[in-house]
């Protein structure tokens, strides 16, 4: 039975208070191919209590028992894995093997990582003769985004219920269907009445009024720089804790003693990921401005091996963006890089050739970018890569650090000592050396206008506890 025109609330599939629906858009049709039920006050209303109603009980629970939770979690996820990917494949265009590969594997990896950090994560710490507790903190509002819907969902629901908190989740709207499978699975664990409940709906029909709840003491929210500030507005009323991870437009140096090829390469991926759609996007590529002209040819190169198309296609590396407004955004700011003068070395406005239909969008290459410009300075959320010339290494650190963001930042060098000395200079909250691997237990979260507060692993479990002292606990 399909659960899309329901939220799960108290334990159970209920309908919403006042019936709503909403069209799911398949971004490579652009055509509406299923409906969810959208909700309002009433069902936050709903939701709110019945985890206010289960806190009591589940933030006493034991660490086994938590544990015990978490595992059955990941065992019904995996029961779920290839349905998990093929509803992201669906609703938000991603290539099917990067569906499998990335997007759903992604929310296992958390639920992983959870795990082992909650195995071992200290809840009490004696000081003299002070004890300090760490304690559920308890109602928690998740706010979830379209563009990594199981990594955004997974790395705040999972962290949750290890420190003892209850929750209420509202995916994106515009990438629903996938929030839906995890209610499913959550269902499936035998997660206990009212410790997890879902609610699909609008940011302002139910996003805010999730902020602004007054039994709500804690929203973590994912998405746009400019959502959050109105997230954070709307819960400062009720004097709640929030945590944000929000936009980036992160540098990626390549210093002179790189291997250039590999790095420029290297970088076009890191750019291109997701099709652009990704927070911590490699956006602005940095080179020293001698090697300015190699760098856009191995770019050209690079961008164009790409293949866009169907997600169907298990040869498919890019998909469509998301949405018809997040295609006419990417549009105006490859124009708007045009305009300014910066000089496009592949791509461009409009679809790839044989790809009219669906928000595909080419994949885009500028030189001779100066950091003033548009597309250094915005956030475009699709294939568009700019290649900024330095002067010399205190040059490409003042440029990298130019910038109202600080999610992450990227060095590229042929020596550890010169890309760590780097890095120890960059603002941002993750810094990539090399081209590491995924790091499932490293902190995650912005400096400056991309956030506060840090997720994954025990990272994560810390940001839902409050700290409590008892002093004169004795020895």
């Amino acid at each position: 039975m399909s659960h899309h025109l329901q939220f799960f609330i108290d334990g159970a599939w209920v309908d919403p208070v006042k019936p709503a629906t909403l069209d799911v858009i398949d971004p490579a049709t652009e055509e509406a191919y299923t409906q969810i039920a959208v909700g309002s006050a009433a069902d936050v209303d709903r939701a709110v209590a019945a985890a206010k109603a289960a806190f009591p009980s589940f933030s006493v629970t034991g660490r086994a028992e938590r544990l015990d939770l978490l595992k059955r979690i990941l065992a019904a996820y995996k029961d779920r894995f290839e349905d998990i990917a093929q509803a992201v494949r669906q609703e938000m265009g991603a290539p099917i093997t990067f569906a499998r590969e990335a997007q759903a594997a992604v929310g296992q990896g958390h639920l992983e990582a959870t795990i082992g950090a909650l195995e071992h994560y200290a809840f009490t710490e004696k000081r003299g003769t002070t004890m300090v507790v760490k304690e559920p903190i308890g109602v928690c509002a998740l706010i979830t985004p379209w563009n990594w819907p199981l990594n955004q969902i997974v790395c705040k629901v999972a962290p949750a219920i290890a420190a003892g908190c209850t929750v209420v989740l509202k995916p994106s709207e515009i990438a629903p269907i996938s929030g839906i499978l995890f209610s499913e699975v959550m269902e499936a664990a035998g997660t206990p009445r009212g410790v997890y409940n879902m609610v699909n709906g609008t940011g302002p029909a139910v996003g805010q009024v999730m902020a602004g709840h007054p039994d709500v003491d804690m929203v973590s929210f994912t998405g746009s720089t400019r959502a959050g500030i109105i997230v954070a507005k709307t819960a400062a009323d009720t004097v709640k804790r929030v945590a944000q991870e929000l936009g980036g437009k992160s540098p990626n140096i390549i210093l002179p003693d790189a291997d250039l090829a590999k790095a420029v390469r290297e970088g076009v991926g890191h750019c291109f990921i997701n099709t652009g759609q990704s927070c911590d996007a490699a956006t602005r590529m940095l080179v020293p401005s001698e090697r300015h002209a190699e760098a856009l040819e191995i770019a050209k190169t690079a961008a164009e091996n790409f293949v866009t198309g169907d997600p169907r296609n298990e040869k498919t590396q890019l998909g469509p963006v998301v949405s018809q407004l997040q295609f006419d955004k990417i549009q105006r700011l490859i124009e708007a890089g045009i305009d300014e003068g910066a000089t496009l070395v592949c791509g461009g406005p409009g679809r790839p050739e044989k790809l009219n239909r669906g928000y595909y969008v080419r994949p885009t290459v500028f030189g001779q970018v100066t950091n003033d410009m548009t597309i250094a300075r915005e956030e475009i959320f699709g294939p568009v890569l700019s290649v900024i010339s330095y002067a010399d290494e205190d040059d490409a650190v003042e440029i990298a650090n130019d910038t109202p963001y600080g999610l992450a930042a990227y060095v590229q060098s042929g020596s550890i000592d010169n890309a760590r000395r780097v890095a120890a200079r960059l603002r941002a909250g993750s810094i990539y050396v090399n081209n590491p691997a995924w790091d499932t237990f490293a902190p995650f979260g912005g400096f400056k206008q991309s956030g506060n507060g840090r997720e994954y692993a025990d990272w994560a479990i810390h940001d839902f506890l409050e700290i409590k002292g008892i002093v004169g606990y004795g020895d």
